[in-house]
């Protein structure tokens, strides 16, 4: 089934090629060259002309032989730093970076999944309906690639992104909503100790509109915090501008409005309070996704695990990916655990079972997907 040496060598090769987000120039050349190896047409889009990025999303179509619906799967090239020069290493059939680096394993590991899966299609001659590639660029800090991915190319209706840190089984089926709130607090200066009483604190106004926020864990379904603050120039100038970074998550769409106009608004109380004022931007990072259990994505999913006998579950996440920009753009999206352990780490590491058993369960899905 899954060549083991083949999957981990393509694996080895794929995080040695440096691809910091907006850096992923070099593994796109390789990733075409592996595609188009593999039968599938190739385009890239013009994602990184928008972005700034040294290319775009690489975009690929393996035409089938039978009648279904066709399926994408999804992955991002870039990785988060220190992701320059990994060096892995196989220990104790694990795969680790040497410890100077992470590993890059979020998320090569998906894309050595999707080579392998594919590949095991072609060579075993299995009949499919039309599969869909889309390697993503600069996914890490704000899935630019997917919201500037070139949709008109695709022709999905079911997406499996392969970014999820949970080992083969897990299928993420809920993710929030995210919107950026940021704000400028404009306050007035003065000598803080000849005439204080003639200045307007931003660093008050910032203190008494956080104090009146609910943050952190809200309900169930939402979150928000304060991730940011900056300003003031000495102790001795009564502080005219602060700059508040911040940001509030939600399932439920009507929750993360409320709480987004609470935040809004307790800022501009307390601005308006002391005698200042607040510039406000606030914008909506990506849009919540909520696939259903009885969805037929979902059920199919189920029984692929279940063919390779490995329990299969649902489950919902705090973060976000390019599964819920697919999901916004119309393609039924779910984001698949794929083993990478303690991302964004020096840490980061991935069992060759959780690898191996990414390719297989690509090549399932196709499959499944057309019978």
């Amino acid at each position: 089934m899954v060549n083991r040496d083949r999957i981990v060598d393509e694996f080895l090769e794929l995080v040695q090629i440096d691809s910091h987000s907006s850096k992923e120039g070099e593994i796109a050349k390789v990733l075409i060259k592996k595609l188009k190896d593999l039968g599938l047409e190739v385009t890239v889009d013009k994602a990184g002309e928008k972005v700034g990025g040294e290319t775009g999303n690489v975009i690929g179509r393996l035409k089938g032989n039978k009648n279904g619906p066709t399926i994408l799967f999804s992955c991002h090239m870039d990785t988060v730093k220190p992701g320059e020069g990994v060096r892995p290493i196989i220990k104790d059939e694990v795969i680790y970076s040497d410890g100077s680096t992470i590993l890059g394993g979020d998320n090569k590991a998906g894309l050595a999944a999707v080579l392998e899966g594919i590949r095991l299609v072609k060579e075993n001659n299995i009949q499919h309906s039309d599969i869909e590639v889309a390697f993503s660029i600069w996914e890490e800090g704000g899935l630019f690639g997917a919201k500037n991915l070139d949709y008109s190319q695709l022709k999905a209706q079911y997406g499996f992104v392969l970014d999820s840190g949970g080992s083969p089984g897990e299928i993420v089926v809920v993710g929030p909503a995210q919107d950026k709130v940021n704000a400028k607090i404009i306050g007035k200066p003065a000598h803080a100790g000849v005439a204080p009483e003639e200045g307007v604190s931003a660093i008050m106004i910032a203190a008494r509109g956080i104090d009146k926020m609910k943050l952190l864990r809200i309900d169930e379904e939402t979150t928000a915090n304060i991730g940011v603050i900056t300003g003031g120039e000495a102790t001795n100038i009564v502080t005219a501008e602060v700059l508040i970074k911040a940001e509030s998550r939600s399932i439920n769409e009507d929750k993360l409005n409320a709480q987004t106009k609470h935040m809004a608004e307790a800022l501009q109380k307390a601005a308006e309070d002391f005698g200042g004022k607040v510039e406000l931007d606030i914008e909506r990072m990506y849009p919540a996704f909520n696939i259903e259990e009885n969805d037929e994505i979902v059920i199919k999913t189920k029984e692929v695990f279940n063919r390779m006998d490995i329990e299969a579950y649902t489950t919902s996440t705090g973060g976000g990916s390019d599964t819920n920009i697919f999901n916004g753009n119309g393609i039924k999206a779910i984001n698949l655990g794929i083993g990478a352990k303690k991302p964004h780490t020096l840490e980061e590491h991935i069992y060759i079972k959780d690898l191996m058993n990414s390719g297989r369960m690509v090549y399932e899905l196709v499959k499944i997907f057309a019978e």
